[in-house]
C-alpha cells in the first residue's frame, strides 16, 4: 500500500475514532453530572448531622406540607418517631397542610396525625409570642422557599429569628434548594415599602438558599434593634446554586408545579394590578389576563377552586397570555409580561394598577418595594432603560450577598 493510500485511509477513520471519543466524554460528563445530582440531599435528609443536636431539648418546629424527607415522610413524624420532644408546631402562611389561600387567615389547632398543637405564624400574630416560647430549647425551621422577596416565608423566619433572640433561644435551620438561585434581580426595597412581602433592603430575586437569608438578616443586624440571633444551619449535599433540582412538595396551593414557581418572580406584580395571574384556573402563576387586556387572543374564567376559594376577577372572561408553554426564565426577571398588558390595557375603564381602599400605597408599589417601577412603566421606559436603573444598587447588593454564601454555582 502505497503512502497517499494509507494517510487517505488515516483520514477516513480518524473523525470515527474523535466521534467516540467525543461520544465518551460526553456520557461520563453526563453521568459525572447525574451522580452528582443522585447525591444531593437536603439538610432534612442528613439526620446524622441534626439529631444529635436535638436530643434532651425541647422543641418547636416551623414547618409546611414542604418539610419531607426524601421518602416523603414528614419531618415532624421522622422527629417524632426518633424521641426528638417537639412542643409546638409554628405554621407560616397557607398553615402546616398548606391548603390555605393565599392571605387567608390560618386558626391554631392540633396536628391530628401526632397530636401536636399548631401555631399559627400568619395574620394577627406573624411573631411568637414569649409565652409560646416558655420552655423551648430550640427552634427548628424547614420550610421550602421560592426565592422571590414578596414570597412570606424569609418574613416568617425573620420574625422567628427576632423572637428567639429576645427569648434567648436557639435557631437551627436544615436548609433547602432555592428554585432562583445564583442571580440576583429587580429593584431593591425601600424602607418606606417595608411589609410582610418585603422586610430588607434586597431585591426581588436575592440568590440565596433561606439558611443563607437567614444568616444574611443575623449578620446585618436586620432583626429588631440590631439584635442578633444564636443561628445555624445544617447544610445541603453536594448543592450547586446554579443547578436545579425538583422541590419536594408545592409551596403552596397557587404554586403547582416548576413552570408556576420558574414564572412567579415575573408574574407576581400583577397581583398589585387589574389582571389576573390564574388563581382559579389549573394553572396559576403560568397565565395572566384581564377584562380589560386588547390584542391578546388567549381567555381564561376565574372561578372558585381548592387554592381559591374567591379569585380575582372571579367568572370574569379574561384576555391575555398563556405562558404554559414559555421558554425557560433563566437568571432574569421578564418584565415584559407587565409593560406589555399595560401598553394594551384599557385605561379608560379601569386604573391598571390596584390603589387600596385605605388610598395609601398602591399594592404593586409594596410588592415592587418601590414606587419607581410604576412610574417608570407608566413613563413608557424600556425594559432596558428600567433593568439600567438598578444597575448600581444591584452592585452594592451583591457586596452584602457574597459575605453570606455557603455553596458555590
Amino acid at each position: 500500500m502505497d503512502l497517499s493510500l494509507k494517510i487517505k485511509n488515516l483520514l477516513r477513520i480518524l473523525p470515527i475514532f474523535f466521534g467516540i471519543v467525543y461520544t465518551s466524554l460526553s456520557n461520563l460528563s453526563a453521568q459525572t453530572q447525574n451522580n452528582s445530582q443522585n447525591c444531593f440531599k437536603t439538610a432534612a435528609d442528613r439526620p446524622e448531622l441534626y439529631l444529635k443536636l436535638l436530643k434532651n431539648k425541647n422543641i418547636a418546629v416551623v414547618a409546611n406540607q414542604t418539610s419531607l424527607l426524601s421518602d416523603k415522610t414528614h419531618l415532624v413524624d421522622f422527629l417524632v418517631k426518633n424521641n426528638i420532644k417537639i412542643k409546638e408546631i409554628f405554621a407560616p402562611e397557607h398553615g402546616f397542610r398548606g391548603n390555605a389561600d393565599a392571605g387567608e387567615h390560618v386558626k391554631n389547632g392540633i396536628d391530628t396525625k401526632t397530636g401536636l398543637p399548631i401555631v399559627s405564624l400568619y395574620g394577627d400574630n406573624k411573631k411568637p409570642k414569649p409565652e409560646q416560647l416558655q420552655g423551648v430549647d430550640l427552634i427548628l425551621f424547614d420550610i421550602q422557599d421560592v426565592g422571590a422577596r414578596f414570597y412570606t416565608y424569609i418574613s416568617t423566619l425573620t420574625y422567628v429569628m427576632e423572637a428567639a433572640a429576645e427569648n434567648n433561644i436557639e435557631v437551627m435551620v436544615l436548609d433547602r434548594p432555592n428554585p432562583h438561585d445564583g442571580y440576583i434581580d429587580g429593584p431593591i426595597l425601600k424602607e418606606k415599602w417595608t411589609s410582610f412581602v418585603g422586610l430588607h433592603p434586597v431585591p426581588v430575586v436575592y440568590g440565596l438558599t433561606i439558611g443563607e437569608y437567614g444568616k444574611m438578616v443575623n449578620g446585618e443586624k436586620w432583626l429588631k434593634n440590631g439584635i442578633q440571633a444564636k443561628y445555624s444551619i445544617i447544610p445541603m449535599l453536594n448543592y450547586h446554586k446554579k443547578q436545579r433540582y425538583p422541590i419536594s412538595e408545592k409551596p403552596s396551593p397557587n404554586l403547582p408545579n416548576e413552570k408556576s414557581v420558574n414564572l412567579y418572580p415575573s408574574l407576581c406584580f400583577f397581583e398589585g394590578t387589574q389582571v389576573s395571574v390564574g388563581r382559579g384556573t389549573q394553572f396559576p402563576f403560568q397565565v395572566f389576563g384581564s377584562p380589560w387586556l386588547k390584542n391578546y387572543h388567549f381567555k381564561f374564567t376565574p372561578k372558585p377552586n381548592f387554592g381559591a376559594k374567591d379569585p380575582f376577577l372571579n367568572g370574569k372572561i379574561c384576555h391575555g397570555e398563556d405562558l404554559r408553554n414559555y421558554a425557560e426564565i433563566k437568571d432574569k426577571l421578564d418584565l415584559s409580561f407587565v409593560i406589555n398588558a399595560y401598553k394594551n390595557f384599557d385605561k379608560k375603564s379601569k386604573n391598571f394598577f390596584l390603589l387600596p381602599a385605605s388610598g395609601k400605597n398602591y399594592w404593586f408599589d409594596t410588592l415592587a418595594g418601590t414606587d419607581e417601577l410604576r412610574q417608570q412603566i407608566i413613563e413608557g421606559k424600556s425594559e432596558e432603560e428600567i433593568r439600567n436603573s438598578w444597575k448600581k444598587d444591584l452592585q452594592n447588593f451583591e457586596k452584602i450577598r457574597t459575605k453570606y454564601r455557603i455553596y458555590e454555582d
